[in-house]
């Protein structure tokens, strides 16, 4: 097994690198030593984002690229290729999230769009990298989920599926592909001060959000990515910030009372309304 524990010139594609968690990753990437390829469909963003690597002596390409297409992904691993000749780490980080009761959201906008993205974008960007990986024994593909892949909570049943969806293709692929020196590694974070809340059309009348001590940056999520990246951890998994780690280990151990407490802290209270309307 190849140890990519040292970043410096290694070739690092990073797809939603136009904001947030992906902006601050190709940064933290770039400070590690490594080439990076930004990816994503805002190239005015993408450009400024390459300057800046450019400026502090990273070398940046910046393919535009729509992951909900599949020639948009052939061309991303065609283009990195013709400039690098190869392809080291693979951070799968495009996608959004739409955050609504499911009769309420859109089939075809909110619910096939999210899917096509989060799910087959991940997958078929994998799917186009790895015989780069395979025929080098070696490579990393970083896959960006969320505490949602663990846990199924109302308003996220369309994108929990999707990050739920990533969490076993992870799973299964990491089995897959360790004979060639490939690892595969999830990231689960919790609330992040990102443009997600907004993409997602966040509108809740109890106002619960991640408490404000557990919000995490990009930048701390884009440093523990490349922390995985120099040190892949068994069993692939990581959940940040560390208190989501109980969150999870309650929700896997007690259920019922999980259920319990979402339905009597968040659904009766955000259904009220229409409870009530139902019952008259």
């Amino acid at each position: 097994m190849k140890n990519h524990s040292n970043l410096n010139g290694k070739i690092v594609v990073v797809t939603g690198a136009s904001s947030g968690i992906g902006e601050a990753s190709a940064r933290a990437f770039a400070r590690a030593g490594a080439n990076v390829v930004l990816a994503a469909r805002r190239v005015e963003r993408l450009e400024a984002v390459a300057q800046a690597l450019r400026a502090g002596g990273a070398e940046a390409l910046v393919v535009p690229a729509d992951l909900g297409q599949l020639a948009g992904i052939q061309n991303l691993v065609r283009q990195t290729l013709a400039r690098f000749g190869r392809i080291d780490v693979l951070f799968n980080n495009a996608g959004f999230g739409r955050l609504d009761w499911l009769e309420k959201l859109d089939p075809v906008a909110d619910i096939e769009a999210l899917v096509v993205v989060n799910v087959l974008g991940v997958v078929q960007t994998t799917r186009q990298v790895l015989p780069v990986m395979m025929e080098q024994r070696s490579g990393h593909i970083l896959n960006m989920a969320s505490v949602a892949a663990l846990i199924g909570t109302p308003t996220y049943s369309i994108y929990a599926a999707s990050k739920f969806a990533v969490r076993g293709f992870s799973e299964a692929l990491r089995r897959e592909v360790e004979p060639w020196g490939i690892r595969v590694s999830l990231i689960c974070p919790g609330g992040v001060a990102t443009e997600f809340a907004s993409v997602a059309r966040v509108q809740r009348k109890t106002r619960a959000a991640t408490p404000k001590p557990l919000v995490l940056t990009p930048e701390t999520v884009a440093r523990a990515v490349v922390r995985l990246a120099r040190s892949p951890r068994p069993p692939g998994i990581l959940v940040l910030p560390w208190p989501f780690r109980l969150t999870v280990w309650l929700n896997q151990s007690f259920p019922r009372l999980s259920d319990w407490l979402i339905e009597r802290r968040f659904t009766i209270p955000e259904r009220s309304e229409e409870l009530g309307a139902a019952r008259r």
